[in-house]
């Protein structure tokens, strides 16, 4: 245990974040770096080692969370990150953008503030990387057997990773031209500077896995091909089909998806493009959705200078304490204020959108809502509430339906989808086509940065399995594992 006393003698502490006025005007992370070094190794020490570590549970990844907490109370950093790697391939991904479940479920929090583990995990790894600890795996002999891995998001690089160190000569097919998927151009700059991504390619490719970045597995290649040329095939392409608005007005100018309009600031960052064509600049901007895709929609909107920027959500406004209804360990709905919403605008709750108004030009103007209430499992629109406000800009960040089947991915391969749009698959992450896999968001829906790291591992383990008749490689889930986080 790391300190007896901790969690009675410290309170808890979490990381500072840059004032508004300086942050809205850059593109950088939020937190001030470094801002948890003096503090953190006591922060740690508020973990009680509990006897039966409920944040093991929480995390679909197995974290070893009390193991790492005792180091960094301890400061041994170097014995910190070697326990933090041991079940988590990118801890300075989901260090900064995982919601953490494992805080929802820590013991502590049954009655006090819960260990602030998500911080201590990114700074475990940050002062790894600063000491040159993270250095590339390269296996000791290779395998012979060849692995696609179609998809780099974080489920696809876990697999690539996993199976690279486990001796197969692993491709990984990306159809955008940088690696990281949704991490690259989904996730804006300010949540997670796009230089962690690189440096962990970097690593990547230093230990054997190779990237074929700018090809479509569908359109730019057939997959059919595909899988007569590599012995096992991983798709972790992701849930990219976007959940729609079919409203009147929906076809006006200034009406876009969410993936339609963060991926262009992003590209702004990289160097591509000077501005970005879809731009809140002087607009009056609606965001479509309360998650925190729309969130990001909001705090990309503050740093392009919207006029102003509201958020609507259909369901009621959670309540700020855990619902009885959901009780610990399980993962809360409750109300958050993200680093977004504390930069301003307004969010809006219980309200339902009818139709969009535009102006001459065709471009959208107005946005009509109503209020609704929820009865009997329904959405039922609360009489005279209708009203109109100004929308020159509309993000629709409503989530996603499941993997995209217009690119021939699908056909091609002969997958069979489940009646929730994702592909099907059975034991050990298989699909109906023998050889080819399945991994994160394509397999099991739109889901946590976390759940996608940890299906990727396991579905390597089922790979390397199938190629050799046996595996080292943990696997911390199974393809129905829900765990008490969902």
């Amino acid at each position: 245990m790391a300190d007896p006393k901790g969690f009675l003698t410290t309170g808890r502490e979490s990381a500072a974040s840059r004032p508004v006025a300086e942050r809205v005007g850059d593109w950088r992370e939020v937190y001030v770096p470094g801002s948890l070094l003096p503090v953190i190794s006591k922060q740690a020490g508020r973990c009680m080692d509990c006897g039966i570590p409920f944040c093991h549970n929480g995390c679909p990844l197995g974290n070893l969370i009390p193991e790492w907490n005792d180091y960094a109370y301890r400061e041994d950093w170097r014995a910190a990150a070697e326990r933090l790697h041991a079940t988590n391939n990118f801890p300075e991904f989901t260090g900064r953008l995982c919601p953490a479940p494992c805080e929802s479920a820590c013991v502590l929090g049954i009655s006090q503030p819960a260990v602030t583990i998500k911080n201590v995990e990114v700074t475990i790894i940050d002062k790894a990387w600063d000491a040159n600890d993270v250095r590339p795996q390269p296996p000791e002999r290779l395998s012979g057997k060849t692995v696609a891995v179609i998809g780099s998001g974080p489920a696809g690089l876990a697999a690539a990773q996993q199976l690279t160190r486990a001796g197969h000569t692993v491709a990984v097919y990306e159809r955008a031209d940088r690696v990281g998927g949704l991490l690259r151009y989904g996730i804006p700059e300010f949540k997670m500077e796009k230089r962690h991504i690189n440096r962990r390619i970097e690593q990547m490719r230093a230990e054997g896995t190779k990237f074929r970045t700018g090809v479509e597995v569908g359109r730019d290649i057939d997959a059919a091909k595909l899988r007569r040329r590599y012995d096992a095939v991983v798709i972790a392409a992701g849930a990219t089909t976007a959940r729609d608005l079919p409203v009147p007005g929906r076809e006006l100018g200034g009406i876009h998806q969410a993936m339609e309009y963060l991926p262009l600031a992003n590209k702004v960052q990289e160097g591509d493009l000077v501005a970005s064509p879809i731009s809140a600049e002087g607009r009056h901007v609606v965001v479509i959705g309360g998650g925190d895709t729309g969130a990001d929609c909001v705090g990309t909107a503050h740093r392009q200078g919207a006029a102003s920027v509201t958020q609507l959500e259909i369901m009621p406004r959670p309540s700020e304490e855990r619902p009885e209804h959901q009780p610990w360990p399980t993962f809360p709905m409750t109300y958050k204020v993200t680093s977004a919403h504390e930069e301003g605008g307004e969010r809006v709750y219980a309200v339902s959108t009818t139709r969009f108004e535009g102006d001459a030009d065709g471009n959208v103007a107005f946005l009509h809502l109503v209020e609704v209430e929820l009865r009997e499992g329904r959405f039922t629109p609360v009489e005279g509430s209708e009203r109109k406000i100004p929308a020159q800009l509309v993000t629709l960040a409503m989530g996603f339906t499941g993997i995209d089947r217009e690119n021939g991915l699908v056909e091609q391969f002969g997958l069979e989808l489940d009646e929730r749009g994702n592909v099907a698959r059975g034991a050990d992450f298989a699909t109906n086509v023998p050889g080819v896999f399945v991994a994160g968001d394509a397999g099991r829906g739109q889901s946590l940065i976390v759940w996608a790291i940890a299906e990727g591992r396991s579905a390597a383990r089922a790979v390397d399995r199938y190629l050799t008749g046996a595996s080292e490689l943990p696997a911390p889930i199974r393809p129905t594992d829900r765990s008490l986080t969902v």
